[in-house]
């Protein structure tokens, strides 16, 4: 008999054995003369299922998890290979609720095909997007990409239509498309899911953009610490030259686009655009002034666009569905669906598109879960390492980029990481000041000096030295690098600084002081 099998070959799944168990199965199908095909997908996003398995069967595709090496024979025992019951049984992994009740547009695919293959990509609806596309003249691809109402989903939301028409409308010999894939947040692993399973949709959306603006040269600027996504993206970008996707002519249109795959250097900044811009140019990744914007001059002085991974990735849908099929999911000017990352002390750690709207609540608890621990839910950071801590008094805030910066927070690249009641707030806020005081690029003084005073000045208040005079200077110091940081780094450190000090005042009063009020 001929099987179908699919495990994962995403690097969340290849750390919890994906790769043992992707052995152990070739080795007991070759055993017990079973002719396996073993396909190796992208993740679906439910990290705690993880090696998760699917067989394709006559009923359709069935899933088990998490398969450790060890199951793997009681699982040919049971008859897995046309879906036998077993104890890791999930059953259609389609109707599994965590699957069921997600809206998936840019990670429709994602788990699903063969990363590599661009026939399953096609066979799953890809390619109509840029299809489309080529039949249209750049100012109409930008006018739908601006109607759909997309944001960059890096972190600053900014409208991607409005950034692409500022290099469509800026005279230049050379424009380029820099995709930003520095994906540095904590909590943060949509990108990476993206370019390790289904990396055709951001080169089909990185075309599109090319398409749209004139430009004809493409960077995608990927962390050094993502080797399986460079792998990936590296053999996607061949398979697409090949196939005649990219090169000369774009799938025989008049108009070239090509793609180049860049790893970083292991700087938190270079996710910040400009700073990204010097490091592919060769030079030290710190942080440009503005303006001059990077859309009229960019990388090598030339118009460019920079579009976080997701931005890029969820153009295909717009062009393929149409502007109001986009924008008719989400809320408020935030428009469409978002890939949250929940992570943590959190039961159901993983990755979840759904349309803008729901509250913080139902996402820590009812898709998350709640803890991991067990133990109530203290705080959740939300937007990365820059992103505000929120107390339980704040979940029914709507997730919406507006409703967000209405309760002095930020979705960021809409990672939230989860903390239990034993968590320290003070400790946290310490965090980070060192965080950034290591990863400052040192260009400009409030951000490089500021937050190494606030890691001193937050360690004389946990040993209870002046506890109020180190409280005022630390808001002091964070007023300064909030309005005098060149960029996001220091600009944003004292939202998890601040948040941590407004929602948790009881963490800021020092062993000490809080025995003797007791």
């Amino acid at each position: 008999m001929s099987v179908t099998i699919y495990v994962p070959g995403d690097s969340g799944a290849l750390s919890l054995g994906a790769e043992k168990v992707a052995k152990a199965i070739a080795k007991e199908a070759a055993d017990r003369g079973v002719d396996a095909k073993i396909v190796r997908n992208g993740s679906r996003g439910l990290y705690w299922l993880e090696p998760m398995v699917e067989v394709v069967t006559d009923a359709g595709r069935v899933a088990y998890g998490p398969v450790a090496a060890k199951d793997v024979a009681s699982l040919f025992d049971a008859g897995f290979v046309t879906g036998g019951q077993h104890k890791l049984s999930l059953g259609d992994p389609e109707k599994l609720p965590y699957v069921a009740k997600q809206t998936r547009l840019t990670f429709a695919r994602c788990g699903i095909t063969d990363p590599l293959s661009l026939e399953d990509y096609e066979a799953h609806g890809g390619l109509t997007g840029l299809r489309n596309a080529v039949k249209m003249a750049p100012a109409d691809i930008v006018k739908q990409v601006t109607e759909s109402g997309l944001r960059g989903r890096g972190g600053a939301g900014f409208p991607t239509g409005i950034k692409w028409k500022t290099v469509l409308d800026t005279a230049a010999d050379q424009k380029y498309i820099v995709c930003n894939a520095d994906e540095g947040d904590s909590a943060t692993f949509a990108d990476r899911m993206i370019m390790e399973g289904d990396p055709f949709v951001l080169i089909e959306g990185m075309a599109i953009a090319g398409l749209a603006t004139h430009a004809t040269k493409g960077y995608v600027y990927i962390r050094s610490e993502y080797p399986h996504a460079i792998a990936v993206m590296t053999k996607a970008v061949e398979v697409a030259r090949k196939a005649g996707v990219l090169g000369k002519s774009v799938l025989g249109s008049s108009q070239g686009f090509d793609i180049e795959i860049r790893s970083g250097a292991g700087a938190y900044v270079c996710g910040e655009e400009t700073s990204l811009l010097n490091s592919l140019e060769g030079k030290r990744g710190v942080v440009r002034a503005k303006p001059p914007l990077p859309a009229i001059q960019g990388l090598f002085g030339k118009p460019t666009v920079i579009n976080n991974v997701i931005s890029l990735a969820s153009v295909p849908i717009v062009m393929d569905k149409g502007a109001q099929y986009y924008k008719d999911f989400g809320m408020g000017r935030s428009r469409g669906t978002i890939p949250i990352q929940i992570a943590g002390n959190v039961k159901h750690g993983g990755l979840f598109e759904v349309a803008f709207g729901l509250t913080l609540g139902e996402i820590v608890d009812e898709i998350g879960g709640g803890t991991a621990s067990g133990r109530p839910v203290k705080a959740v950071q939300v937007g990365g390492p820059l992103g505000a801590y929120f107390p339980r008094a704040l979940f029914d805030t709507p997730f919406d980029y507006e409703a967000f910066a209405a309760k002095d927070g930020l979705i960021g690249h809409a990672g939230i990481t989860v903390f239990d009641d034993s968590a320290d707030m003070l400790k946290q806020a310490r965090f980070a000041m060192e965080f950034c005081a290591i990863e400052s690029c040192g260009k400009c003084t409030p951000c490089r000096i500021g937050s190494t005073r606030g890691v001193e000045t937050l360690d004389k208040l946990a040993q209870n030295i002046e506890p109020e005079k180190q409280l005022a200077l630390v808001t002091d110091l964070c007023n300064t690098m909030k309005f005098g940081s060149l960029c996001a780094l220091g600009g944003f450190t004292p939202y998890p600084v601040m948040s941590a000090i407004n929602h948790f005042p009881e963490d800021f009063r020092p062993a000490t002081v809080a025995q003797a009020a007791e």
